[in-house]
């Protein structure tokens, strides 16, 4: 995994790529995949990502997510 991610971070930087554009996708690929895993229930969401539940809602509406993929 840390030799992926270490390829992955390259890639970035030679593609130009900003730290805040990188974090942000992140995240939003993160919250998506656990809103799925959990089938949308934005409360067991929170709980495996760690968050607060008015956290994560203010992040779904941030990224305008819907929720389910």
């Amino acid at each position: 995994m840390k030799e992926k991610l270490e390829l992955l971070v390259a890639e970035m930087i030679e593609k130009r790529i900003y730290l805040n554009e990188a974090v942000d996708e992140f995240e939003k690929r993160f919250i998506q995949t656990a809103l799925s895993k959990t089938k949308g229930n934005q409360t067991k969401a929170a709980e495996v990502l760690g968050l607060h539940r008015n956290t994560l809602s203010r992040k779904i509406t941030q990224y305008k997510l819907n929720g389910r993929r």
